[in-house]
């Protein structure tokens, strides 16, 4: 990364000024993203993540006033791929980044700044994924939104609150004798092994084992991982992460082989009573794109559906980009994905997942 000094800029009509932090912030960092409505995906420390285990250079953009308080903060990840281009995004590989500020002035200065970065890197494009508008002339695509549980201190008001039918499907599910766990790096083998079987099965490239035992490791008190266990063998599971009251769903997997038994409605009702029992208000069973599947499924469990915004900006004044699943041009790639042995997708998929933000 280049000296902050190098790219500081002056905001527009506040006498804040725009500059690169490096980890001497962190602590103020992270108490600014907590103190205002900031997200787990916002916490300084993903810098490390996606610069070490994914290797992508960050610029992590920090708007201060002139006692030098923080009044803004925005995460950008430089994503450069011969493949699918050079991609200045806030936050890649997460549900959602953007920027966190304490009046709008402050983040409509931090997006121009993320859009004279993105210029000067030579970026294809700019995309903020943001959960709620910005003042901005950006295009944007309303294509995702986010499911989210308001919970309950008791989690059996909670459950009572869902339909009659969901009700019945969670108690028959739960006569399979399956088992959940929640825990950490110690579970990280078997929830490896289910999200790698389950992903090949979609057509995904799959990150690589140590990129997950980073997020671990740097977030211990954040990150929980949840394995549903047939007769002691992993069929589901879960990671999520969880800040300032709120749980994030990250990553979900399943063995088809074993659908008929209904696996996730054990696993989310059990995530769903552990967040209500630690005392968070909210749960976001991640990402979805709009009229979906998944956006069935979550909805079964009193899930609201949220809106997100994602912001894009291309320099040469191009079309919006369609780096997404449903674009036609990727069902062809995605087919041969499911064909490959796993073998195969063990070998290619870590360097590919990590250019796919």
């Amino acid at each position: 990364m280049q000296q902050a000094s190098n790219h500081s800029t002056v905001a527009s009509n506040t006498a804040s000024v725009i500059e690169p932090v490096d980890a001497s912030m962190r602590t103020a960092w992270d108490a600014f993203v907590a103190a205002h409505g900031g997200s787990f995906y916002h916490l300084y420390d993903w810098k490390d993540v996606n610069e070490q285990s994914l290797g992508h250079a960050c610029e992590f953009l920090a708007a201060r006033d002139a006692a030098g308080t923080i009044m803004g903060v925005l995460p950008l990840v430089f994503v450069k791929s011969r493949i699918f281009g050079r991609i200045l995004c806030s936050m890649p590989f997460m549900n959602y980044g953007g920027p966190v500020a304490a009046t709008p002035q402050v983040a409509a200065d931090l997006t121009r700044q993320a859009i004279v970065r993105s210029e000067a890197l030579g970026a294809d494009y700019l995309e903020l994924r943001c959960p709620a508008t910005l003042d901005t002339t950006m295009a944007v695509s309303t294509r995702k939104i986010s499911m989210i549980v308001p919970l309950l201190p008791d989690p059996e008001a909670l459950f009572n609150s869902f339909s009659s039918k969901h009700r019945k499907n969670i108690r028959r599910a739960q006569k399979e004798k399956l088992e959940v766990r929640k825990g950490g790096l110690e579970l990280l083998d078997d929830f490896f092994h289910v999200l790698e079987l389950s992903w090949h099965s979609l057509g995904t490239p799959m990150y690589s084992k140590s990129y997950f035992e980073r997020i671990l490791k740097t977030f211990p008190d954040n990150t929980t991982i949840y394995t549903c266990d047939l007769a002691g063998k992993p069929v589901a599971v879960a990671m999520t992460g969880h800040f300032n009251g709120v749980v994030e769903g990250m990553w979900a997997g399943a063995r088809r082989e074993y659908r008929n038994l209904d696996a996730n409605y054990v696993l989310y009702w059990e995530m769903l009573r552990h967040a209500c029992e630690s005392g968070h208000k909210l749960f976001h069973l991640g990402r979805s794109t709009s009229q979906s599947g998944a956006e069935q499924f979550k909805s079964k469990w009193n899930a609201e559906t949220h809106q997100l915004y994602w912001y894009f900006h291309r320099p040469d004044g191009g079309a919006m980009p369609q780096l997404n699943v449903d674009n036609p041009k990727y069902r062809l790639a995605i087919s041969a994905w499911q064909r490959m042995p796993l073998w195969a997708t063990r070998l290619v998929g870590p360097p590919l997942a990590r250019l796919i933000p």
